[in-house]
């Protein structure tokens, strides 16, 4: 559908799920726990403060931000991943972001040269992943390279153990912590491997950390407080946030991204450029969003009590295991799809196959591709929901002797 060199984007996982079931009616009244759009209510504010801004809608927002974002912006930030005063500048470090898939996606457009050691430059990707990621990489001309996130490296990607020469070819690196889909957790050992990497072969981290304020015990490790525990400064590095999934308000679309200064100042002014800039509005209940906590501890809570429900009604499954992170349980059930297909014309419950998210290691052989295995199953809808679909899956999967 796509010309030229996106043409070797596959369809989208959830172009791939209407394939799949569409054509298929449900055995019962359907429940969908395939997307990752957070139901929750938003907090109370957020249209209030709206409606008190919206005769801003009538002015041209600016690309950085106001002066109150950037504030609010940098405050999180030196709050959450346990900064230093001063080392986040709120006018050289942050950017808004009109959604963090936006940012995401666009970012490589001022990183990836056009080519590197001679050669058409790499994005290494985690495999399974988010689709913005590959979809980022070729259209800003690089090659996507594809490193498994298996159960036996803890579902991190290992690229160190790439070859010398992809290394040297790689302009930049996509992580995301706590991972989507399977809910892992980067250790500061893991990230001071990676940003040493980087620092060895000369590429661009960007750490997609949308989940960071979603987690069951501890909260993650994030990549600004290992960077900072170098005692360097952010140097090839750029970390995305997201109230989509902090707050619960997927429809305000509003994100950050935070890091290197040149790096920051290349994107605002590709930025200028394209003009995805943030409403008056949106931006200044983004501000009220990203100062306030309250809200965020409740959010967090009505997910672990959504992972205890899960533990309660599928703990007994053999491959059960609960994420560090996220709102997604990654469950082995042998084969994805087919799996899927039967949850879907048996019980109505409707779930992501993993191989959707991931790409084959050994082209034609689709075992090869780390999601085969796996669901995934999204925890956001509220309780009661989730306790039926709960249980119509676990009639499935025991039946199956998942």
């Amino acid at each position: 559908m796509l010309p030229g060199r996106l043409a070797h984007l596959p369809p989208g996982s959830f172009v791939q799920l209407a394939s799949l079931l569409d054509p298929i009616p449900p055995g019962e009244p359907p429940i969908s726990l395939a997307v990752g759009d957070p139901q929750s209510v938003p907090p109370d504010f957020i249209a209030e403060i709206i409606a008190q801004h919206d005769n801003e809608f009538g002015t041209y927002p600016p690309i950085i931000g106001t002066a109150e974002w950037r504030e609010a912006g940098v405050n999180w930030l030196t709050r959450r991943f346990a900064l230093n005063p001063g080392d986040i500048d709120p006018e050289a470090h942050l950017l808004p972001l009109c959604g963090t898939r936006e940012g995401l996606f666009m970012a490589l457009f001022a990183i990836v040269p056009e080519t590197k050691t001679a050669a058409r430059p790499v994005v290494l990707i985690p495999n399974p992943f988010y689709q913005c990621y590959a979809a980022a990489a070729l259209a800003s001309g690089a090659e996507p390279v594809f490193v498994p996130a298996r159960a036996d490296t803890g579902y991190l990607p290992d690229y160190a153990s790439l070859p010398h020469a992809v290394l040297e070819r790689t302009a930049a690196v996509f992580i995301c912590f706590p991972s989507n889909p399977e809910g892992a957790c980067a250790s500061t050992d893991y990230w001071r491997s990676l940003f040493e990497l980087s620092e060895r072969f000369g590429f661009v981290v960007l750490a997609d950390e949308c989940y960071a304020d979603i987690y069951r015990d501890t909260a993650p490790v994030g990549a600004l407080t290992a960077f900072r525990e170098r005692g360097q400064g952010f140097e090839r590095l750029l970390t995305f946030h997201s109230l989509s999934k902090r707050s619960g308000l997927p429809g305000l679309r509003s994100g950050m991204v935070a890091g290197d200064a040149k790096l920051i100042a290349g994107f605002r002014a590709l930025r200028n450029y394209a003009g995805p800039q943030m409403p008056l509005p949106l931006m200044a209940a983004s501000t009220a969003a990203w100062r306030d906590e309250d809200h965020v501890v409740r959010n967090r809570e009505a997910y672990r009590e959504k992972f205890r429900i899960a533990e309660a009604k599928l703990g007994n499954l053999g491959n059960f295991r609960l994420p560090d992170g996220s709102f997604f349980l990654w469950l082995d059930v042998g084969n994805g799809v087919e799996v899927a297909r039967d949850l879907w014309q048996t019980a109505g419950v409707r779930v992501l196959p993993g191989a959707f998210m991931g790409r084959e290691t050994e082209p034609g052989k689709i075992q090869s591709n780390p999601g085969f295995p796996y669901i995934r199953v999204a925890l956001v809808n509220d309780s009661s929901t989730i306790v039926a679909a709960l249980e119509r899956m676990r009639e499935v999967l025991e039946r199956r002797g998942a």
